[in-house]
């Protein structure tokens, strides 16, 4: 920077310069034939004629007599001075610009003055005091930060330090996830701990070894992944603000889970004698379910059938019991007409499902042929014929079709002819 103030006022300093070092005198004399000696650079006579050139600049205020060389030292000296005053102004000036900054977007800077947190930027231009009063430190607060615990950058480069884990029920499984988290509090990020990511890592770490250690193998490998991971989230940002490390914990995704490569063929022999066993338990419960509702239908039919033989039984005999009461009502009124009823219902009863021949076998001659049967079978297709709602003619206090009442009463009275036939022959 001084060399290029020297250049600007006119000052050549350049090494290429055959007269670089040399005094004019002695140019003067080799001039006039005499080789001035080899040096290095006159310092003395390169300020003498720096400060000659910044007094033409500037004018010669005490040169009031047109000319001459009085008060030639005091010249000098007030020259030197207007030089490094031009010189302190220029490094004040750039050490004052070195002051500004830009802070992009996402970001926030956080400005100390001797080292302590005096306020923070928003993005854009800003300006502070220059070193060493005033310092800066660029915080992106945007960006989400990932935390990889028990692998680093892929699976397949694994930290077994960090991955195996002891569960509650005392086996080692293997974990690999990461935590994304952001920045919330830049103040707290830069000036309450140091080496802050590896801070969030160790807190993770330590969050999932809490959380695995009071779980069962099962529920971590399978069905409990999701929940772990949320628990985990919510002890590692317990731990950050615990620490005041001004983190956010946004996320915690499993990358993999499983049991250590040693066992892995054991572990996936049982895994499938697990599946076996559920499977066939799940058969087992199909069949049941098919079953069981099946023998509960029919135990139920089986129970409804004997409840509906039990009232037809009951139910009869109470009929039954009931018309005796009446027989015996009736026949006390009525005994003759009472036993005759009763006769001509047990007749009707056996005949009805039996064919009818007489025969006269103490006289050996036929006799006539009634076919009962038959005419039973033409009153019913009769009755069927008329309908339901007429309904076939019955003879009151009977409940029997008057054809059949009279076909059974021309029985009777035959028979009793016969009989009195009989004993009229067996009198003689």
């Amino acid at each position: 920077m001084f060399v290029s103030i020297l250049k600007r006022f006119g000052v050549k300093l350049s090494l290429n310069d055959p007269r670089w070092g040399r005094n004019p005198e002695d140019d003067r004399k080799a001039q006039d034939g005499r080789r001035p000696g080899d040096g290095p650079p006159d310092l003395d006579q390169m300020w003498r004629d720096f400060n000659a050139r910044l007094n033409k600049m500037f004018g010669n205020r005490g040169n009031n007599n047109g000319g001459g060389d009085s008060g030639g030292p005091n010249r000098e000296m007030r020259g030197a001075g207007i030089g490094a005053g031009v010189i302190a102004i220029i490094v004040g000036f750039i050490w004052l610009a070195s002051g500004a900054f830009i802070v992009q977007e996402g970001r926030t800077a956080v400005v100390t003055t001797f080292g302590q947190l005096s306020h923070t930027t928003t993005p854009g231009f800003n300006w502070r005091w220059p070193y060493p009063i005033q310092a800066h430190e660029i915080v992106d607060v945007s960006t989400i930060r990932t935390a990889e615990i028990g692998y680093r950058g892929t699976a397949s480069n694994k930290q077994p330090l960090e991955s195996l884990m002891l569960t509650d029920d005392e086996n080692i499984v293997d974990i690999q996830f990461a935590v994304q988290y952001t920045l919330k509090d830049p103040v707290a990020w830069v000036f309450n701990n140091r080496d802050q990511d590896d801070t969030v890592r160790q807190a993770a770490e330590t969050a999932i070894r809490e959380v695995v250690g009071r779980s069962k193998m099962d529920f971590v490998l399978y069905e409990g992944r999701e929940k772990v991971a949320a628990d985990v989230q919510t002890l590692i940002q317990t731990i950050t603000d615990r620490y005041k490390l001004g983190a956010l914990i946004s996320n915690v995704t499993m990358q993999g889970v499983q049991p250590p490569e040693q066992v892995q063929s054991a572990f996936d022999d049982a895994v499938r004698a697990s599946q076996d066993r559920a499977r066939a338990r799940n058969e087992g419960e199909a069949y049941a379910n098919q079953v069981i509702p099946a023998a509960r239908g029919q135990a139920f039919r089986l129970q409804q059938d004997a409840e509906a033989y039990r009232s037809m039984v009951v139910e009869n005999a109470t009929g039954n019991a009931s018309r005796f009461d009446q027989v015996v009502a009736a026949y006390a009124k009525a005994p003759g007409v009472t036993r005759d009823r009763m006769y001509v219902d047990t007749m009707q009863q056996i005949f009805s499902s039996t064919t009818k021949v007489m025969i006269d076998s103490r006289a050996n001659n036929n006799m006539l042929y009634l076919p009962l049967d038959k005419l039973m079978q033409q009153v019913a297709a009769n009755d069927a014929q008329v309908g339901s709602k007429s309904g076939p003619v019955q003879v009151p206090g009977t409940g029997q079709p008057a054809e059949v009442t009279q076909a059974l009463e021309a029985v009777r009275q035959r028979d009793e002819r016969s009989r009195d036939s009989s004993r009229d022959r067996e009198t003689r």
